[in-house]
């Protein structure tokens, strides 16, 4: 049996005259999906699979759909004579351009066998005599050049016997470990450190180190199990390259390790093989350390240069969701073999210039990087791994000076060890430079400059408009909280669907009917209070603030509005109400439990005069001044009127239904207004939601679970104030009856009304996209204030039943999905340039036009 192996990502190209058998054979060992015939193509253009005139065209559409497959990762298997040089070549190119394989099966039959095949066939009868002949001497002269030409596997298959007789197995790529699950710990760039690696080896991750008769460390394993992976750039600069080898190789054989090369392996491979390169970049001291360790361990540098030989450029794992390469490596690049990508595994990619320094300025492919694949690499330091776009660079440093990091995975958790000492001066200096940029890629105002697209992993990509983009660029530049503290904006919210009830413009059996309607049982009513929405940002201390958050000197974090800005005028205030929340959340034994030195909390500061003293003076104190000057006078004029019989009844009526109406404006806006002093005196606090803490958004968290932990630490101060809530099941009549109740006696005793949201937070509809994380339900006279004393009279409801919910929604789930993705990306460790860059599109999606009053 002839056993034929093919990559499982590869382009198959069947060589062979007419007649010999290409069809037959590629209907035997592949799926049909996976066959591209030139013949089909030719009937697909003219009908005919014999219409010769159709070929150009037929050939055209083959490779078109061959590059479509290819692209999407599909074996491809292309049945067509393909004798002639020029043909295969485009195939070959096919291949390079998308980074797979390209395997030559040739059938090289006898030339009477494949004529007698063409005569047997009816629609080959009328082929002229000189064809077979002439294919097969192109056949012959091509065999010798295959490899030449750019096939890395070439199969030859002569006579009938091995044609039939022959078996294809799919064999798979070496980067391709899907099947491999982990745990893994995965080590940056060691250098020649090998004392820092035992240290991270055997303290933060736990291996036993095994060592051989003269001490030296030959191996590590770890009692539960895992499996180190080494981003490469083990050798060079450091103390002890030869000590680093002699490990990691060991783990290798051992099975406890996994390792791919960086640029350095591939400089000191060719130079143990001879070749010519400059001994530079470390590559001397490594060369001498290697020659001793040959001479104390004859053989060693032999063993060193098979092992490189051996490194696959990168790794695909778990299942495809972690990739690990030198460099890093695109999402097309992932699981392709080629000469490019190898390039760029141990590379990277270039711009072309040169920083201040003279070194290359690399291009930032992870600003752009979108895959599904979580991709882990290192090569270029940095003075702190934090994760951008699911990429993270693991070299800080260490032979510079720094630190030697790995990350735990599936736990994506980043530990590191100190190096000792700097054992090599960097030419470029480690440390940031700039507030911020702890990834060394400072604050920039492209990030949020201009029409941008924000990609989520909640509603996908989202698109902020340039004119918009520029009205949230003016509020932060001009009046925004220090941008090192501006972490989240709360998103707007829904008003529930416009309410049929009689009276009533907004009512919850519609927001429990919509719940109900997207399959949604379990909802949480809560509490809407009347005061300011703000963000406090609240550290344990001023040192967290600083080190965390790069925050000024003495500063513990920070309170802000929902625009950015500063929620108290005085600095001494916001002190204040930090160093409370702090302490409340200490009381509770929170920071231990939730393992965080920081939150971020979601509230309402109240009274609503607070923050609203110029509205309430210039809007609607003014209306309800001008209704009390007014009406009195008005009513008494008709009243006289009528008593002296003149005929005023209907009007009297009316004027004082809208003197009614103006007194039941007067006394909702008074209810959310009382006087406040010196500081905190008169101020209540109502946090609703704890955000995010130290490596994890709590966003999703469930809305009772959240109310709960809240409930114990506002219980610790009098500033703050709990938030009531009721569990609805909205497929319970009775249980939405009892919400509805709730509503109509929370609103009757003067306040504003409900929200109603998913127990679960977090919630996808039928269709795959989140349902409306929140539908505020506002109650009757609240509404008044909103839209006018005489709102409810029945025309005026009429008209406003018609007001358009559509964008408001659409607002609001596009404004929760930023929200989340900049939660994610702060809790992931991702630099402040990618929050801020969705915090930014939550603001300039603010400024879309749309009712104010939804």
């Amino acid at each position: 049996m002839t056993d034929l192996t093919v990559p499982d990502l590869s382009l198959v190209v069947l060589i062979g005259t007419t007649g010999s058998g290409k069809s037959t054979f590629a209907r035997r060992h592949f799926p049909p999906t996976q066959i591209v015939s030139s013949d089909v193509c030719r009937g697909l253009i003219a009908d005919d699979e014999n219409d010769q005139s159709a070929t150009p065209d037929a050939f055209e559409l083959l490779h078109y759909l061959v590059g479509k497959r290819l692209a999407t990762g599909r074996l491809t298997v292309v049945d067509a004579t393909n004798v002639q040089r020029e043909s295969r070549r485009q195939l070959v190119q096919l291949a390079r351009d998308h980074d797979v394989l390209p395997v030559a099966i040739v059938l090289d039959l006898p030339e009477q066998v494949c004529a007698e095949r063409n005569a047997a066939r009816p629609e080959r009868a009328d082929m002229p005599a000189h064809v077979v002949p002439r294919q097969r001497r192109e056949l012959r002269r091509s065999l010798r050049g295959l490899e030449r030409e750019g096939f890395r596997h070439v199969h030859v298959l002569r006579g009938e016997t091995e044609v039939a007789e022959a078996t294809v197995r799919l064999t798979r790529r070496f980067n391709d470990l899907r099947h491999l699950t982990g745990p893994f710990d995965i080590i940056g760039d060691v250098h020649g450190c090998r004392a820092e690696l035992e240290t991270l080896l055997s303290g933060p991750l736990g291996y036993a180190i095994e060592r051989d008769g003269a001490g030296r460390a030959v191996n590590a394993r770890h009692p539960d199990g895992r499996t180190a992976v080494f981003v490469g750039d083990l050798v060079d600069r450091g103390p002890d390259t030869p000590g680093v080898l002699r490990l990691v190789m060991g783990m290798v054989a051992a099975g406890t390790a996994l390792c791919v090369p960086g640029n350095h392996e591939n400089k000191l491979g060719r130079y143990l093989r001879g070749r010519k390169v400059t001994l530079t970049h470390g590559l001397a001291e490594s060369a001498e350390q290697l020659a001793r360790a040959d001479a104390d361990d004859p053989g060693f540098g032999a063993r060193v240069g098979a092992f490189i030989d051996g490194l696959v450029s990168h790794y695909v794992l778990d299942g495809g969701g972690l990739v690990v390469s030198h460099a890093g490596l695109p999402e097309k690049y992932h699981g392709r073999t080629s000469g490019r990508v190898r390039s760029h595994a141990l590379y990277g990619e270039t711009t072309g210039e040169t920083d201040e320094f003279g070194l290359p300025v690399r291009y930032p492919w992870a600003e752009d990087y979108r895959g599904r694949a979580a991709v882990v690499y290192g090569h270029t330091p940095v003075p702190r791994a934090t994760w951008l776009n699911n990429t993270l660079c693991l070299d800080t440093g260490c032979v510079f000076g720094g630190a030697l990091t790995a990350l735990r995975w599936p736990e994506r958790e980043i530990v590191d060890t100190p190096a000792e000492r700097v054992w090599y001066e960097p030419v470029r200096p480690l440390a940031a430079e700039t507030p911020g940029g702890a990834d060394g890629r400072p604050l920039d105002l492209g990030d949020v400059a201009g029409r941008r697209v924000v990609t989520t992993r909640h509603l996908g990509r989202l698109t902020v408009r340039e004119e918009n983009a520029a009205a949230a660029l003016e509020v932060m530049s001009r009046f925004a909280v220090d941008p090192r503290l501006l972490l989240h904006l709360p998103p707007t919210m829904a008003p529930c669907a416009t309410s049929a009830e009689e009276g009533y413009l907004e009512h919850p059996a519609e927001a429990f009917a919509a719940y109900r309607g997207d399959g949604v049982r379990e909802v949480v009513c809560e509490e809407k209070h009347m005061g300011s929405r703000a963000i406090a940002l609240v550290c344990r201390d001023a040192g967290i603030a600083r080190k965390r958050f790069e925050a000024p000197e003495g500063m513990r974090g920070v309170v802000h509005t929902r625009t950015g800005r500063p929620f108290f005028e005085d600095a001494g205030t916001a002190d204040q109400v930090l160093d409370r929340l702090a302490a409340a959340i200490g009381a509770a034994g929170l920071w231990d439990e939730l393992n965080t030195d920081w939150v971020l909390l979601d509230a309402e500061i109240l009274p609503w005069s607070l923050k609203a003293g110029g509205l309430l003076r210039e809007q609607y104190a003014a209306v309800g001044a001008a209704a009390r000057a007014v009406f009195p006078d008005a009513l008494s004029a008709l009243a006289a009127a009528a008593g002296r019989g003149v005929d005023v009844g209907a009007l009297l009526s009316r004027q004082r239904e809208r003197a009614a109406a103006a007194s039941a404006f007067t006394d909702a806006y008074r209810a959310y207004c009382w006087p406040t002093g010196a500081g905190l005196e008169g101020v209540r606090i109502a946090p609703f939601q704890i955000l995010a803490g130290e490596g994890r958004s709590f966003a999703t968290l469930p809305h009772d679970e959240q109310l709960a932990l809240i409930d114990r630490f506002v219980d610790r101060d009098p500033l703050l104030t709990a938030t009531r809530r009721l569990a609805v099941d909205t497929a319970d009549e009775a249980s939405v009856a009892a919400g509805i109740r709730w509503w109509l006696d929370l609103t009757a005793a003067g306040g504003e009304g409900m929200v109603v949201k998913p127990r679960l937070a977090h919630v996808l509809g039928a269709d795959g996209r989140p349902v409306q994380p929140g539908l505020k339900c506002r109650g009757r006279e609240y509404l008044r204030i909103i839209y006018g004393p005489e709102y409810t009279r029945p025309e005026h409801l009429a008209r406003l039943r018609e007001r358009p919910l559509g964008h408001k929604r659409s607002l609001a789930l596009r404004e929760y999905a930023l929200g989340l993705e900049a939660l994610d990306r702060l809790a992931e460790g991702e630099p402040l340039w990618r929050v801020h860059e969705a915090v930014f599109a939550v603001l300039a999606l603010e400024s879309e036009p749309v009712d104010p009053r939804l």
